[in-house]
């Protein structure tokens, strides 16, 4: 089962949301907007407390988002997973055996459309779908493509992440510390 079975990923934004997560009992969660000569200490504070993280990497201050930054991370940082928008950034996590976390905007029918285009080239191990309250679309995007779903973006209530769950997200993240308590272990 994806990620033990844990429902939410909580996301951290900030320092305060990071010692949240620490604190909780969640094992897999993802950093959002950092900097980069932060995450040295960040990790190293996570790893402390068995905690798995994914490192969205096009949110790293500091860093340009390429492959190149991506070798840097998967080779120094060496996070649990990446996600971004970027294939070559997917390619080289993929490469590099990290969990490769390919993140769409499903905005209309043509960024859909190149969003299934891009998956089809980088075939990664998860596809994180936002916004994340559209049942319907995590349904067929999972169906297509045949690769777990992650929902995030404007989900704000129990009944979000239920609905998103239900229509075959794996999981959902989310930065919002109320679904992160209600979906506690």
């Amino acid at each position: 089962m994806p990620f033990q079975g844990q429902r939410i990923l909580p996301a951290a934004k900030h320092m305060k949301q990071l010692e949240d997560i620490l604190d909780s009992s969640y094992e897999y969660a993802v950093f959002l907007d950092t900097h980069v000569a932060q995450l040295r200490n960040l990790y190293q504070m996570a790893r402390s407390r068995n905690k798995q993280m994914l490192l969205h990497a096009d949110l790293v201050q500091g860093l340009k988002n390429d492959e190149y930054a991506a070798e840097y991370l998967c080779q120094e940082i060496k996070p649990f997973g990446i996600i971004s928008t970027r294939s070559g950034v997917i390619a080289t996590a993929k490469k590099k055996g990290i969990l490769a976390v390919q993140r769409v905007f499903l905005l209309d029918t043509i960024a859909l459309e190149k969003s299934y285009a891009l998956v089809e080239k980088t075939r990664p191990d998860y596809i994180e779908v936002l916004p994340g309250v559209v049942p319907p679309m995590i349904a067929e995007v999972s169906e297509r493509t045949g690769i777990p779903i992650l929902a995030g973006g404007l989900i704000r209530t129990p009944g979000d992440v239920e609905a998103a769950l239900a229509a075959g997200a794996a999981a959902v993240t989310t930065s919002n510390k109320q679904l992160f308590e209600h979906y506690k272990r």
